[in-house]
C-alpha cells in the first residue's frame, strides 16, 4: 500500500509544526529536537516545492506568512544565542575579535 500523497496544505501545516518545534528545542538546547525538528522541516518544505503547481489560496498564503514569522523568530533566537556566546568568549578570554578589514596594498 502506497504512501498518501502530500498536500500543499499539509505541508505547510507540517513546516509550520516543525518550525515551533525547533524554537522549542532552541529554547530548551535540546540538540537531538533540533535536529530532527530541522530534517521534518527539510521534508516537508521537499513536499511543499514539489506541490508548487498552481497559484496559491488565501489560506495557504496565511500559513506561508505564518511560516516566514516563525522562522524569522527562530534566526533572531539564532543570532542572539551566538551574539551571547561571542560576548562570554570575550569576557572569558579577553580577546576580541578583530573586525573584517580589507587587506592594505603594499607599497
Amino acid at each position: 500500500m502506497g504512501r498518501k500523497e502530500m498536500t500543499r496544505m499539509d505541508a505547510l501545516k507540517a513546516v509550520i509544526a516543525s518550525l515551533e518545534a525547533e524554537l522549542a528545542a532552541l529554547k530548551s538546547f535540546d540538540i537531538d529536537a533540533l535536529a530532527a525538528a530541522t530534517a521534518e522541516k527539510e521534508g516537508s518544505i521537499g513536499a511543499l516545492a514539489a506541490r508548487n503547481d498552481n497559484p496559491l489560496s488565501a489560506e495557504e498564503r496565511a500559513l506561508v506568512e505564518q511560516a516566514a514569522r516563525l522562522n524569522e523568530t527562530a534566526r533572531v533566537y539564532v543570532n542572539l544565542m551566538s551574539a551571547n556566546v561571542k560576548q562570554r568568549l570575550e569576557t572569558l578570554t579577553g580577546i576580541k575579535p578583530v573586525a573584517y578589514a580589507p587587506a592594505r596594498a603594499v607599497a
